[in-house]
């Protein structure tokens, strides 16, 4: 099983696990370049690893932003083919994912308990912010508000009304800004 393949079953894994957005292979101002990332509902954030050696999966508990704590994610994976790893080898905190075809089975869940640190909550800000500039660049000259506002565009082509199979802005499930919404109704 290649790497390239493992990151695939790791992102369809982060969304069978509830993450509605996900990110690959890309870097963090950290130096981290997490294969999969995705954030679950209260920005709760999992990392999956994907190692296809036991070389490469020692030498990833000594980059630095594993050994001082400070890397991505409240809950951490890694993600390897059957047999790779033990489960007894996992750093504390840290689960385990085997891949077995195309099966993907959790063989250790890490602690609930949040590992993100402050740090490393920023580091997941800057790599999303970098994430959305790279969106705005490919689709410039138009900003970010005015593509996620296109459903607005499409009801004025249409007479000020949507097509049949679109769904209002307003009516669209997003969990994200449900949250935000009730805390800001409660606060």
């Amino acid at each position: 099983m290649t790497h390239s393949q493992l990151i695939t079953r790791a992102i369809a894994w982060l969304r069978s696990y509830g993450c509605g957005i996900v990110l690959s292979e890309q870097a963090c101002v950290s130096g981290e370049t997490p294969d999969a990332i995705g954030w679950k509902r209260r920005c709760r954030s999992v990392v999956v690893e994907c190692k296809t050696s036991r070389a490469d999966f020692f030498a990833d508990l000594n980059k630095p932003f594993r050994k001082n704590g400070e890397g991505l994610g409240c809950e951490r994976f890694y993600m390897v083919p059957r047999g790779l790893v033990a489960a007894e080898e996992m750093p504390d905190g840290w689960g385990l994912l085997q891949c077995n075809g195309r099966k993907v089975e959790v063989v250790l869940r890490p602690p609930r308990h949040n590992h993100r640190t402050p740090t490393g909550l920023m580091n997941e800000m800057n790599l999303l912010l970098a994430s959305l500039r790279r969106v705005e660049v490919r689709i410039e000259p138009q900003t970010i508000t005015e593509f996620l506002k296109w459903k607005n565009r499409m009801a004025e082509y249409n007479g000020g009304v949507l097509p049949a199979d679109i769904v209002p802005a307003e009516s669209e499930e997003n969990h994200y800004i449900g949250e935000f919404a009730r805390a800001a109704e409660s606060g």
